[in-house]
């Protein structure tokens, strides 16, 4: 799984950084890296951008993961190039920003937007499976996520605009509800789209969600 960014504008970057006239940019290792909008040929891309725009760069690194905890040590090894930066720009997910902004006092910009968690597919092909809703019904749907795959999100089979197996808001997709009763009918499971599934309770998708697990 990875998390899917785009970069930002150029438009939206020169606002972000106007009041700052040096920065310290970092990139990640994993995720943006193969959505080629943060590794290291996209950071030294951005640093020639920066200064050619007329900011100094004081320094940048690609962490191999800037949304996990390990990030905090490589902040601090590089204190020194981040302290004489005005701001730390960020080539990572919301989650690694976030991150690095627990461990700086620095003002932290992203560079990039972050879309959704994808699974790959063809190299460099990504497609979004989950919502993390906080109700699975995959048990009941073959496997295939109905909230996610399906454009309107039905729960209870197919809308009335499905035709020949495609989807009626985007023709070159296949119907979610089909490749469910297809897989269904190969498992000999079909009884299961007779099952009626309760309207989503989008009370367990509010924000900001926490949990708590106790060994």
């Amino acid at each position: 799984m990875y998390t899917i960014t785009k970069q930002k504008t150029g438009q939206e970057l020169k606002e972000s950084l106007a009041t700052f006239d040096s920065l310290y940019v970092i990139g990640c290792g994993t995720c943006a890296t193969a959505c080629h909008t943060g590794g290291k040929a996209e950071v030294m891309s951005m640093k020639t951008m920066l200064q050619e725009a007329g900011k100094t760069v004081t320094g940048w690194m690609v962490v191999p993961t800037p949304c996990d905890s390990l990030t905090r040590f490589a902040i601090e090894e590089e204190s020194d190039r981040i302290a004489s930066a005005s701001a730390v720009l960020v080539m990572a997910c919301a989650y690694g920003v976030q991150n690095v902004a627990a461990f700086t006092e620095k003002a932290v910009i992203p560079a990039l937007d972050t879309l959704f968690f994808g699974m790959e597919g063809a190299p460099g092909q990504f497609s979004e499976v989950c919502l993390q809703c906080g109700e699975c019904v995959l048990a009941s749907t073959g496997g295939i996520c109905p909230i996610t795959s399906c454009p309107k999100g039905l729960v209870n089979g197919p809308c009335g605009g499905t035709k020949e197996g495609k989807c009626e808001v985007d023709a070159s997709r296949d119907c979610a509800w089909t490749l469910i009763y297809n897989r269904l009918k190969k498992q000999g499971r079909l009884d299961l789209m007779r099952k009626i599934q309760s309207p989503k309770d989008f009370q367990k998708m509010t924000h900001p969600r926490r949990a708590s697990v106790i060994a």
